[in-house]
């Protein structure tokens, strides 16, 4: 053993800590592998075993860290000057690190967002799945898919971003979002009957939805002002290029967003096949010979060219 070291140019002392740091690292091992064992035979809740194999992931890591700087660092017995001093150093070589982990104390302390939890911060939207020292994980949403739903890829965001960019979270305090189906109409459709139409398959589609919102609201606002005057799903009339849109407005569980305008719009569209005078809307050109009266309009005033033909007006929409 002493050639080998002679061999290796290592000093007996440099060594011993050598050999110390290993055997604390093993016992630490040991430790974390048999609390791990027993959690998993004891807890059936994954959600709640996550979060304990995560606080004992980090305090393994913490332990080591420090267990294992007080051997190679002379002079420093107090772990609170090690930090400081390691602190400070890191601070200056890495400060991409350093921001992650800065962040990683503002997500466990102030909790912005859960795993399990949908969030969007930038331009990246996604169900959370992990959480570690220096990133978080998500399962993608969005993006080439519609309607917020999953698009299969896991990505990686670093924690710094949780305090450099706008964080939404769709399910904190208040676990709904507001949701909105424009219906474009023509204008020779009888806009009201369709109007009631539209508001009869959303409150039907809707309403329960609106009575869980306002307990939430109740109970959210100990914490946030949020107040909202009209939860009841409604609908609004405006008028558009090429008819009268009536928007559905109503709120859904973020998850459920597309679920719930799936089965709106097959109602919309059973409803609207059995009546004669509702036509949904869509870019079309339509050709009126001078003197013909369009459908719904006044009838146009008749003119000749100077060869004796009519001379049609075009109109589109």
């Amino acid at each position: 053993m002493r050639d080998l070291l002679v061999l290796l140019q290592i000093e007996s002392a440099v060594a011993l800590k050598i050999a110390e740091s290993l055997v604390i690292l093993l016992v630490l091992w040991l430790i974390r592998a048999l609390v791990l064992s027993v959690l998993q035979r004891r807890i059936t809740d994954q959600a709640r075993l996550y979060h304990l194999q995560r606080i004992i992931v980090y305090v393994y890591s913490f332990l080591a860290v420090v267990l294992i700087g007080r051997l190679w660092i002379k002079g420093i017995d107090s772990i609170a000057t090690f930090l400081g001093l390691a602190s400070a150093g890191l601070a200056i070589a890495l400060h991409d690190t350093v921001a992650n982990l800065a962040g990683w104390l503002f997500v466990v302390t102030r909790k912005p967002f859960r795993v399990g939890e949908r969030i969007q911060i930038g331009d990246i939207g996604g169900d959370v799945i992990d959480i570690r020292l220096f990133q978080f994980s998500m399962i993608e949403i969005g993006n080439w898919v519609d309607a917020d739903q999953s698009t299969g890829r896991i990505v990686h965001v670093p924690n710094s971003k949780v305090l450099r960019e706008p964080l939404s979270n769709y399910e904190t305090g208040f676990e709904y979002i507001w949701h909105e189906i424009p219906v474009l109409i023509t204008f020779e459709s009888n806009w009201q009957k369709a109007k009631s139409i539209l508001t009869k398959i959303v409150q039907e589609k809707g309403e329960d939805l609106s009575q869980g919102a306002e307990e939430q609201i109740r109970r959210a606002a100990m914490r946030y002002l949020i107040y909202f005057r009209k939860l009841t799903p409604i609908v609004y009339t405006s008028v558009r290029d090429s008819g009268v849109l009536l928007t559905l407005r109503y709120i859904v569980k973020p998850r459920e967003r597309r679920g719930s305008e799936d089965a709106i719009w097959e109602a919309i569209l059973l409803a609207f096949a059995e009546e004669d005078d509702i036509s949904l809307a869509y870019p079309t050109t339509r050709f009126y010979q001078a003197g013909e009266t369009p459908r719904g309009g006044n009838p146009e005033p008749h003119k000749q060219k100077s060869d004796g033909e009519h001379k049609p007006r075009i109109s589109e929409t």
